[in-house]
């Protein structure tokens, strides 16, 4: 994301997807819900794809 987490840690895990976003904070796990056009407006950029993951 563009902006930092309040804990200082800026990765995130998306959760699901639709119409609306759920991501997860990777350093204190707090769980966000979003509208899809707010999260693709506020992503900076991708760090993992699903495929690379485990």
């Amino acid at each position: 994301m563009k902006k930092k987490h309040p804990c200082g840690v800026n990765r995130w895990e998306i959760i699901r997807l639709g119409a609306d976003i759920r991501i997860k904070c990777v350093g204190c796990g707090q769980l966000v819900l979003m509208p899809r056009r707010e999260f693709e407006r506020k992503m900076k950029k991708v760090l993992k794809k699903a495929d690379e993951i485990g």
